[in-house]
């Protein structure tokens, strides 16, 4: 395959269908990614409501760092850059944390409201 460019934007039309096959493909990674956050947000709340009622810590220092230890694992053995994956986990983490602090805070702000 042989690429011709120009200002007029001329494309071999077998890159241009190449091209848009892996496109699609990226796009239908794209929408599993989206899904699958969703599943683990829905998870990480559920954790979130438990520690609220147990009034225990938003973070979890230990098992933060295990996750990111074994996401680095997994990483490297996918051939991914283990630095991109641990920025990743942390973006997440960071915002779970987030989510459990505002569920911990709602907990007790309706436990602390006057009752009449």
């Amino acid at each position: 395959m042989t690429t011709r460019h120009s200002t007029t934007g001329d494309v071999d039309p077998a890159v241009r269908a190449e091209l848009a096959r892996l496109r699609d493909s990226i796009d239908n990674i794209d929408a599993a990614v989206v899904h699958m956050l969703a599943e683990r947000f829905k998870c990480t709340q559920q954790v979130g409501h438990l520690k609220a009622a147990h009034q225990l810590p938003p973070a979890d220092p230990a098992r933060e760092a295990a996750q990111i230890a074994r996401l680095r694992r997994l990483a490297e053995s996918a051939k991914l850059d283990p630095a991109f994956a641990e920025k990743l986990l942390n973006f997440i983490i960071a915002e779970v944390i987030r989510h459990h602090e505002s569920i911990a805070e709602d907990a007790t702000s309706a436990t602390d409201a006057p009752t009449e």
